[in-house]
């Protein structure tokens, strides 16, 4: 059926047997559009898939971008797959833009709960692209009501102004504020999944946290290990989370060793999952909704009250009895129905939809260990990176990637384009110790829009390592406002951002990941920072007048291999610099 939302067309198909169904312009102004969808019934109504679509023109479109595009940010058909987007995965939002990256469609709806199913692809026929929201993909309850709002924006300024637009318009919505950032998740932390993986030592551990400490990190993710003595990486052995008294003979010992450094703890739990091998498996049998990896390994229906009390009084107990400082809360995007329990409605649940029950769950986390500890800090892994993510903890990290710096810098990027002031983290940086210095400083250079976090048994680096490592973990502190704070500028994302600006009143930062040339146009700040993230020797900068600066360049350890006053006229110059090395232009 077509609606008209003001000068534009949607075509909406599905719905309408059960449901009264309206659209209407709520709002038009400076090229946003707040469009309006409302279905309505008189008597409790599963709904059926609702596809709601439109045409735009593709007039000067060259790229596309969604939260979870990673490294596929070109032009899609309209027959691709579209992506999926639920409260703990990914974003309703997607992006048009032009070669220059100035926006040409970004859509976004209000409804980051349910699972939606987002596409925007060309038409072969027409040359244009037909933009599609699918609702209830998955099996929903019974309902009366439901309403969202579509963000339509046409404006013609830079896609990242946009998408940052988008986060900051869903932090303003009731039950989606985000949660307060701790200043210690804005801090490099050191984890053990890399250098240990599940074969946890806690002294050991401590050994690595001390040096660690030294470096600048200031927190300890321990990761999978702790709560089991088997190596085999599956969690049917989850459940229970008591610590393996083969692994931490004292749990509570360990944390205040840690604490002892300087450095704060934060322990990993897989939240839905119970493994059979677990005292928790008989106490809630029945009350799985889903297996993963097989047989042995369950997921908890979070609709059942007494499963919400059981793992927040868990969390709760680890708080005050271990003094722990934080969690990371993994696979939190995995409470999906099996097909034979896709309609269990009762039987002892207080809700009936899923992903409420999980919003209910998340939410409680964070509410009930604030009051124990208000600083407490929740980290989540991408892809559950959404805006009511943001609600439920304050650091986001890339996923896994080890010793994949380029992916780490893509991972990071895609997830501070919509995250405001959440803590982005890299992945854990690790490499092997044979390699080059340059390139292990690429670790660092490619992930320096985001908190670092490290993952190398330190003292089994080579000493040129050490150095590499203690410079960019220095450097990236002195410059941590600029870097997280400042404007950002990703150019290109079509091309995998290949140089990132960062701007404040004070400085500009350009990281150069290929080549091309920095543009420092109307920046007028005093001190221009050039990072080199490739392995040529020079960088290519564009000045749009003549400066006096002082300019010095340092190579990948910290080391400075010159510094003079230079006069560089407007125009077009080649400044030689060292792979994984940085330029600083002071103007005089």
């Amino acid at each position: 059926m077509l609606y008209q939302a003001g000068n534009r067309e949607l075509f909406v198909v599905g719905g309408a047997d059960s449901f009264r169904i309206s659209v209407e312009l709520m709002q038009e102004s400076e090229g946003i559009e707040m469009i309006r969808f409302i279905m309505n019934t008189d008597s409790p109504q599963i709904p059926e898939g609702i596809h709601i679509s439109w045409l735009q023109p593709a007039i000067d479109i060259a790229g596309y971008w969604d939260p979870g595009a990673n490294r596929e940010k070109g032009i899609r058909t309209d027959f691709s797959k579209p992506f999926q987007s639920k409260a703990t995965s990914l974003a309703p939002v997607c992006t048009l833009y032009n070669l220059a990256g100035q926006n040409r469609l970004t859509v976004a709806l209000s409804d980051a709960l349910l699972p939606i199913q987002v596409r925007a692809g060309i038409h072969e026929e027409s040359a244009e692209f037909t933009i599609s929201l699918e609702l209830f993909t998955e099996a929903c309850p019974p309902i009366t009501h439901y309403e969202a709002v579509i963000r339509i924006d046409t404006r013609d300024q830079f896609y990242a102004d946009c998408l940052q637009e988008v986060g900051d318009w869903w932090a303003s919505l009731p039950g989606y504020e985000p949660a307060i950032v701790p200043e210690m998740a804005r801090l490099p932390m050191y984890s053990t999944w890399y250098s240990f993986h599940q074969q946890l030592v806690p002294e050991e551990v401590v050994k690595q946290c001390m040096l660690a400490k030294q470096l600048g990190c200031e927190a300890v993710i321990v990761d999978d290990g702790w709560q089991t003595a088997n190596d085999e990486r599956g969690y049917a052995y989850c459940g229970d989370w008591e610590a393996s008294p083969d692994r931490i003979p004292n749990m509570r010992v360990f944390v205040d060793q840690v604490h002892d450094i300087g450095m704060k703890f934060i322990l990993w739990y897989s939240v839905p999952f119970v493994g059979r091998h677990s005292k928790a498996w008989n106490l809630f049998e029945g009350k799985f909704i889903n297996t993963y990896d097989g047989p042995d390994t369950a997921v908890l229906d979070p609709r059942f009250p007494e499963v919400r009390d059981y793992l927040i009084g868990i969390y709760e107990k680890a708080l005050m009895e271990w003094d722990i400082d934080g969690f990371k809360l993994d696979f939190v995007d995995s409470f999906n129905l099996s097909e034979e329990m896709k309609y269990s409605l009762g039987e002892g649940r207080d809700y009936d939809s899923v992903p409420e029950a999980v919003d209910r769950l998340l939410s409680d986390v964070l509410k009930r260990l604030q009051v124990i500890k208000p600083d407490v800090m929740i980290e989540f892994r991408q892809n559950y990176i959404g805006p009511l993510m943001r609600k439920y903890g304050n650091m986001f990290r890339v996923a896994d990637c080890p010793n994949n710096f380029s992916q780490n810098r893509i991972g990071s990027l895609d997830i501070r384009l919509l995250s405001g002031n959440t803590a982005v983290h890299s992945d854990m940086m690790m490499w092997n110790w044979k390699d080059s210095v340059e390139n292990v400083a690429l670790q660092f250079i490619h992930s320096i829009f985001s908190v670092p976090q490290l993952s190398v048994l330190i003292d089994r680096i080579p000493k040129e390592h050490h150095l590499v490592v203690s410079f960019w973990l220095s450097f990236w502190r002195k410059h941590r406002d600029l870097l997280l704070e400042g404007s950002l500028r990703p150019e290109s994302p079509d091309f995998m951002y290949p140089i990132v600006y960062a701007y404040n009143d004070h400085q500009s930062l350009a990281a150069v990941y290929s080549e091309g040339i920095v543009r420092l146009g109307t920046h007028k700040e005093k001190g221009h920072l050039f990072v080199n993230g490739t392995s040529r020797e020079t960088i290519i900068v564009d000045l749009d007048e003549n400066i006096q600066a002082r300019l010095t360049v340092t190579n990948c350890t910290g080391t400075i291999l010159s510094d003079l006053y230079v006069r560089l006229d407007k125009g077009i110059h080649k400044l030689k610099v060292p792979p994984s090395g940085i330029i600083q232009l002071l103007r005089q």
